[in-house]
């Protein structure tokens, strides 16, 4: 096949994926969505489970590439511009309060839920990015640690799925328990909550809406900390899986004249280049319509990845991954509900 003929062919399958994100940007904006905070990040990934369980099979065989350049090079690029959404100023108007709750939030729902994946027995690859998806940002979260992980795309769908179920449960759930005073909670101290424990941006926006500006402000700011804290994650997922696999390699005997190559880390460069944006942003060099426009075209291109991962996800394959994923997913969902009050409410006085 000629050069020009296989570029043909991938620039179908990019502009598949293409019509279906913007599919997704329509039918995020109907007023249901908005309400229940379904970016169009969420209906993408649907459009294209819908895809892959329908017309997958009718047709060309020679799109597939156009599809895997989205939910690959693209999702990198995605992740990499999610940084204008961010400044090192953010970590400093919230202070040492937020910043500590969340890194013990993120830590221990990793590590748990891996721990957690072990007793269940189940997939590793799914237990980690559930865990990911839960403990740092939801659905942009489990996409870096699948660009990291290079894990199977039916794998991220099941990750992303839990995270969809259970952070728009406490989109809900948070406002109404605090607004009938069951969360004793001073303003301050909800918004440190709201945004160290709700797993989507999405999510802890609507719900801070729900219960006013002072939260919303501060909730916002503490789960972009939880954001940036996705760089180290990505670096000790990668070292972590370079180890594993080289401690294999030894067992088999493989590689065993090259243990240098054996051991070798692959770096997420991608990670880094998520880091400098953010430098870059704090800088406020870029005007707001430009950074504007920045954030629209990166929520496209991270549509199209999850588009892209949908359409590579079938029912079997979500069957094959049973409701172990999803008992998981619930016990992460009841530590970030119990722990992160607990360490907002009586944790957070000792800090101030």
């Amino acid at each position: 096949m000629k050069l020009s003929e296989k570029r043909g062919n991938m620039l179908h399958g990019i502009l598949l994926i293409a019509l279906f994100s913007c599919a997704a940007f329509y039918i995020g904006d109907i007023p249901l969505m908005q309400k229940l905070s379904f970016s169009p990040l969420i209906i993408g990934i649907i459009l294209g489970m819908l895809y892959a369980n329908s017309l997958r099979n009718h047709l060309p065989a020679t799109w597939v590439p156009g599809i895997l350049f989205s939910s690959k090079q693209l999702l990198r690029l995605g992740i990499i511009l999610y940084g204008f959404r961010l400044t090192f100023q953010n970590i400093i108007e919230v202070g040492l309060p937020a910043i500590i709750i969340d890194a013990i939030i993120v830590i221990v729902t990793i590590y748990g839920g891996v721990y957690i994946g072990k007793l269940l027995k189940m997939d590793k690859g799914i237990a980690l990015l559930t865990s990911v998806g839960s403990g740092i940002c939801g659905a942009a979260a489990v996409l870096g640690a699948e660009a990291t992980l290079k894990s199977k795309p039916y794998k991220t769908a099941v990750a992303v799925s839990t995270v969809v179920i259970f952070g728009t449960v406490s989109m809900f759930l948070y406002p109404a328990l605090y607004n009938h005073g069951i969360l004793d909670l001073t303003p301050e101290q909800m918004g440190i909550y709201t945004g160290s424990t709700l797993h989507e941006v999405a999510h802890v926006a609507g719900a801070g809406n729900s219960m006013g500006k002072e939260i919303s402000d501060v909730a916002i700011i503490v789960k972009m900390i939880r954001v940036i804290m996705l760089v180290p994650v990505l670096l000790i997922i990668s070292y972590t899986v370079s180890r594993t696999i080289a401690k294999i390699r030894k067992r088999v005997g493989g590689n065993s004249n090259s243990p240098k190559q054996a051991s070798k880390v692959s770096v997420p460069w991608f990670a880094f280049g998520f880091l400098a944006v953010i430098g870059f942003n704090s800088f406020n060099l870029l005007p707001t319509p430009v950074i504007d426009f920045i954030n629209g075209l990166d929520t496209f291109l991270l549509t199209m990845a999850m588009t892209a991962l949908g359409a590579e996800t079938s029912i079997e394959k979500f069957k094959k991954a049973g409701m172990k994923p999803f008992i998981l997913a619930l016990i992460l969902f009841i530590w970030l509900f119990a722990g992160g009050y607990l360490l907002a409410k009586y944790l957070t006085p000792y800090l101030i």
